[in-house]
């Protein structure tokens, strides 16, 4: 029997789709093009998962009918998941269930803490709402993790194994929170206890002259004191640093008053210690263009007139140094935060972290606030300000030790203990907690989900090359296509004219 080349042809392709098939159950790669890798697992997740000693279940309870946008996430979380069992060595199993279908899995998946969202469905050109479940729950041994809902866009990787992460630590270092100079309890630092509980236990210090800091609380957190600190929490910070200990600072140099449009210096002494380390947090407000924009009374005459106004005194900072603790985000908002200066000596590495835009300033205090005034570009002289920097070194006695401090001791804090605050807000301290607390495996997963690129913060050149790049390459790519297609017909009819063409 004689076999043509078309049908060799065939044959090979099939082989080759075969052979390949069978090879990608043993090897696995991914091309990851995008700019910070979100589709490749970290270390952190990959020592996670090797780390497994008990197998996890992961039971995911997705709607079916969803719309194609939440069908992308479903797809996403599926495939991440795969991926997370091939690493482990099967050591995590998954199912998904519709508990739509079945109302015991419905009533099951409630209990378990997933509760129904209400989505927009368009059935016969008109929209409607419907009720979808995108959690899922994990297990290891007789401990349990809910994930509520699978946000999309966000930062998966890090939801994951954050969940996995809790389950499998036992034994979780521990954390100090000062108390007792006016400073915010876990209760109105909402947002970030509940992240740092996933690798902390978060533990109340308060000093005094018959008291020490733990010896097993390696990390020590200060925020917003309000109230001047005696002499004995100062040597007993000493103490802690000089064995090595590891100091987060977030403080108030000076106090504004919205309401009021009047600020005045601070004084806790906080100023005078850092001082000594050669940190000089200047008591002075910070103000920006780049700012935040308050809806704010005003009287005209007899009438009052609600308006939009900007406040340069809470700036949106996006200046970052290249350094774990900011690395992945994208934009934090302080409120009446100041400058600082590093004087010390070169025995300690004074690493600025957060700066403010090319458009700023300062005004000293006492000030008053006049908001109604119209703001040109002479108020703003400065550029990339510090208000955030890291410290490293001999701090105090002879052990190396660590300090982070930020010149705002508002930003991680929740108005009311309730109302939410700026997610890269609560990155910021809690990756400068991961920091120092050496334990940085997912500092960069928490902020791998982009939150906003807003292009209008673009410069006007590169927004008008990707407007006109992105209106004219499809064309172009059509019209190169055509081209090469015509000049290939254009061979083959030439030599189908030629004598000799068979």
């Amino acid at each position: 029997m004689k076999i043509n080349k078309y049908t060799i042809s065939i044959i090979l392709f099939v082989a080759i789709i075969l052979v390949i098939n069978i090879l990608s159950e043993h090897l696995y790669f991914r091309l990851d093009l995008t700019e910070e890798n979100q589709y490749t697992l970290s270390k952190a997740t990959r020592e996670i998962l090797h780390e497994l000693e008990e197998p996890v279940t992961v039971k995911a309870y997705f709607s079916k009918d969803l719309p194609a946008q939440l069908i992308k996430t479903k797809n996403d979380f599926r495939e991440m998941l795969v991926e997370y069992g091939r690493l482990s060595g099967q050591m995590l199993v998954y199912e998904f269930v519709s508990p739509n279908e079945n109302d015991e899995l419905e009533t099951e998946a409630m209990q378990n803490g997933i509760q129904p969202v209400m989505i927009n469905v368009r059935e016969k050109d008109q929209m409607k709402q419907q009720r979808a479940y995108m959690g899922a729950v994990l297990s290891l041994g007789d401990r349990k993790e809910t994930i509520p809902v699978v946000q999309p866009g966000l930062a998966m990787e890090y939801t994951l194994s954050t969940a996995i992460k809790k389950l499998s630590v036992t034994d979780k270092p521990v954390v100090g929170l000062l108390q007792g100079q006016g400073e915010p309890g876990l209760n109105q630092l909402t947002q970030v206890n509940q992240e740092l509980s996933v690798l902390y236990r978060i533990e109340n210090v308060r000093i005094t002259d018959s008291t020490f800091i733990p010896g097993y609380i390696n990390t020590l957190a200060i925020v917003r004191p309000t109230d001047t600190i005696p002499p004995v929490v100062f040597r007993r910070l000493d103490e802690f640093l000089g064995r090595g200990g590891r100091l987060f600072i977030a403080m108030n140099r000076v106090s504004g008053d919205l309401q009021n449009q009047y600020g005045s210096g601070l004084y806790t002494g906080l100023e005078s210690w850092l001082r000594g380390k050669g940190l000089v947090v200047n008591e002075n407000f910070l103000i920006d263009a780049n700012c935040v924009n308050a809806t704010m009374q005003q009287q005209i005459g007899n009438a009052i007139q609600i308006s939009s106004i900007a406040i340069p005194h809470i700036p949106r900072l996006n200046r970052f140094a290249d350094h774990p603790i900011t690395s992945g985000l994208e934009e934090v908002i302080f409120q009446f935060a100041s400058t600082m200066d590093f004087m010390g000596d070169s025995a300690i590495t004074y690493t600025p972290l957060v700066f403010s835009s090319d458009q700023s300033g300062t005004q000293s205090a006492p000030q008053y606030f006049n908001y109604t005034r119209r703001w040109t570009q002479a108020d703003f002289p400065m550029q990339k300000l510090v208000v955030g920097a890291a410290l490293e070194g001999n701090l105090a006695g002879d052990a190396n030790s660590k300090m982070v401090v930020f010149a705002d001791g508002d930003f991680p804090v929740n108005p009311g203990g309730q109302q939410q605050i700026n997610p890269d807000n609560v990155s910021l301290m809690v990756n400068s907690i991961d920091w120092l607390s050496d334990d940085t495996g997912l500092i960069a997963l928490r902020t791998k989900g982009v939150s906003s690129r807003p292009i209008r913060q673009l410069e006007d050149g590169t927004r008008t090359l990707l407007k006109w790049l992105n209106f004219l390459l499809p064309i172009v790519l059509v019209l190169i296509y055509g081209f090469i297609r015509f000049q290939y017909r254009k061979n083959q009819r030439i030599a189908r004219m030629e004598a000799d063409y068979s």
